[in-house]
């Protein structure tokens, strides 16, 4: 399965790493620009979103997106600025944008929009990987061949983490915020037993595929 790829236009050099850091670690693939110039040739490569910084050095975010938007491009735009008077989010939605996110702001909350705006715009469909879909709508697990199997939607989130990221180790902290996205505090006998579960019901589904241990560190989809 490919993953989403982010477009992230920020001129603060710093700031612009740490953004783009974050995001691999949620499993976006993420290209960058240091300006408007930058973004409108970086938008004629496949990008899923764009996260956009309002304050660039040659123009204003806002244009920018306006002329993303003139040349066709469709992907959700998500603006970041110092600023989050009512005036400025009405602009920003007025230009094109999808949401708004003032700084300072926490990296688990920018992958959260980003994953929600990449929903709304309809980018997000059934997520495959080795003859396994999972259905975002139903929240079902469907083999190639044979019967649904029908996950909770702890279960299905969970999952999906694990499956957008196959062969690598997702650390237990991303599973927590993956299964449990409004924060609740969950212990690790918990999330481990929602983890034999589904194991099960991979097993259920015919799956080649299962969910490994790696101790001290996360877990695998493999």
């Amino acid at each position: 399965m490919t993953a989403h790829r982010v477009l992230v236009v920020e001129d603060d050099h710093g700031l612009r790493d740490v953004l783009a850091r974050g995001l691999r670690e949620e499993h976006f693939e993420v290209l960058t620009a240091a300006d408007g110039a930058g973004a409108l040739r970086a938008v004629h490569d496949r990008v899923d979103a764009v996260v956009l910084d309002i304050g660039l050095p040659d123009s204003d975010g806002r244009d920018v997106c306006h002329a993303m938007r003139a040349a066709g491009f469709d992907a959700p735009v998500l603006f970041l600025t110092a600023h989050d008077a009512l005036a400025d989010r009405l602009s920003g939605f007025s230009a094109g944008g999808d949401d708004y996110l003032a700084k300072p702001f926490h990296l688990t909350e920018l992958a959260a929009r980003v994953r929600a705006a990449l929903r709304r715009n309809g980018r997000e469909p059934g997520m495959e990987v080795d003859g396994l879909r999972l259905d975002p709508i139903a929240h079902v697990l469907e083999p190639t061949s044979g019967e649904a199997v029908a996950l909770t939607p702890t279960e299905f989130r969970l999952l999906a983490c694990l499956m957008s990221a196959p062969g690598a180790v997702v650390r237990r902290r991303t599973l927590l915020r993956a299964g449990w996205p409004e924060g609740a505090q969950v212990s690790d006998n918990t999330l481990d037993q929602y983890l034999v579960r589904l194991r099960r019901k991979l097993r259920e589904a015919g799956s080649a595929q299962g969910i490994l241990t790696v101790r001290g560190v996360g877990y695998r989809f493999a």
